[in-house]
């Protein structure tokens, strides 16, 4: 089993999520986001299945930083600007396969694991 895991190192989430795996001895790719941002067409797969209002952390500092509160963008527009600005994403975003999650998701990573 191989885990990839988008997000930042200082996300305490994103550490969550690393440990969660790590504890089980799976393997996990991290990328960065600070260093090598999603593609946009990597974030529409996660948007695909959550919709690109559930990738918004509409509560982290960047968001509000940026006044994007009362933001009305298109979907296509929302993404260029998370590829832009990963501070934006509610992190961590995982993938493993086909299947992905965003934000910390303990309860499907361990139907993963049992697969």
């Amino acid at each position: 089993m191989h885990v990839q895991i988008f997000g930042i190192k200082k996300s305490s989430d994103t550490r969550k999520a690393q440990r969660f795996f790590s504890e089980r001895r799976i393997e996990v790719h991290f990328v960065d986001l600070k260093v090598r941002p999603a593609s946009k067409g990597e974030l529409r797969r996660f948007a695909q299945k959550f919709g690109v209002e559930a990738l918004l952390d509409r509560n982290g500092h960047r968001f509000q930083d940026l006044g994007l509160q009362h933001a009305q963008l298109s979907e296509d527009r929302w993404l260029e600007k998370l590829v832009e600005e990963p501070m934006l994403l509610r992190l961590p975003l995982v993938r493993f396969e086909n299947r992905v999650t965003v934000g910390v998701a303990e309860d499907v990573w361990k139907e993963w694991v049992k697969g």
